[in-house]
């Protein structure tokens, strides 16, 4: 009976840690997963909001937002500092900012596709911590993403956040990838077509340049290390363009059941192992007690 017991306490045992390893390995996965059921509902509201809105007041809201990236012609780079830092000082200013584009009044300008790694995120005004644990920041001090000659976005998210993926495959994009804007019901494309990387504080490359339509993606890299920022610059192409660019580009993506169903066939081998290890354990247990007997 004693046997028994103890028998059913180590089986129990091996299951709880069998169960504890399992969900471990798959918290980030499920939790993404998650979170990008709950950002697909998010896209797919804004998509809505923008077709039952009238389109003369969509008009007015994009003319409005063509006008303030007028106001920073000529800025240069002297007021851009890290990016996932600074956001604008001026309350006077930072109003007029964060009326702009906010088509629900919730602080969400649009969102950003990225096909290449399966990607679609909403973006929201300034590069708060709060903005960016639950999406993609706009620089307050970068053009407004509305496209158009001299102006040049800059969108910032995080990488390697637990539960989120957000910008973390951002390095797997490369030049001639494309990336989308969705803004009130304009699409915009831009292909890559610079990727650097620097310190915190330079910021040259983030400048408008005069007749560019520039956007860029920024993270932090080295991954987990974040000393420094990886900047992904795309220029704007026309939107036929970019979808037969993309048809060419797009790969395989593995659905979430299947991601799963790896992790488990994965976690299968180590059932027989953790038996291995306990029965020797056993053994040597048994051998120390007989030889303290003689």
């Amino acid at each position: 009976m004693k046997k028994k017991k103890k028998f059913y306490k180590a089986d129990l045992l091996r299951l709880l840690v069998a169960l504890i390893a399992l969900c471990v390995l798959l918290y980030p996965v499920v939790s993404n997963y998650l979170y990008e059921l709950n950002s697909t509902t998010i896209v797919d509201n804004y998509d809505q909001s923008a077709l039952q809105e009238e389109p003369e007041e969509l008009e007015n809201m994009w003319e409005a937002a063509e006008a303030y990236n007028e106001t920073l012609l000529g800025v240069g780079t002297g007021s851009f500092a890290d990016v996932f830092r600074q956001t604008v000082t001026d309350e006077e200013k930072n109003a007029e900012y964060e009326s702009l584009l906010n088509l629900r009044g919730d602080g969400m300008m649009g969102y950003i596709s990225i096909p290449k790694i399966d990607v679609r995120l909403p973006i929201y005004h300034s590069t708060e911590e709060a903005v960016l644990q639950v999406g993609i920041g706009h620089f307050p001090s970068s053009s407004l993403p509305v496209g158009g000659e001299s102006t040049h976005t800059v969108l910032t998210g995080h990488r390697g956040l637990p539960s989120k993926k957000l910008f973390t495959d951002l390095d797997q994009l490369g030049e001639g990838d494309i990336f989308y804007l969705k803004i009130l019901n304009h699409t915009l494309a831009y292909e890559v077509d610079q990727i650097l990387t620097v310190r915190p504080e330079q910021t040259e490359a983030l400048a408008i340049e005069e007749g560019k339509d520039y956007a860029t993606l920024v993270t932090c890299t080295p991954y987990a290390i974040n000393t420094h920022r990886l900047l992904i610059r795309g220029h704007r192409i026309p939107y036929d363009e970019a979808r037969e660019a993309q048809e060419r580009l797009t790969g395989l993506r593995i659905p979430f059941w299947i991601q799963v169903l790896l992790i488990v066939v994965c976690l299968l081998p180590l059932v027989p192992l953790l038996e291995l290890m306990t029965w020797r354990t056993r053994n040597r247990l048994k051998k120390i007690k007989r030889r303290g007997r003689k």
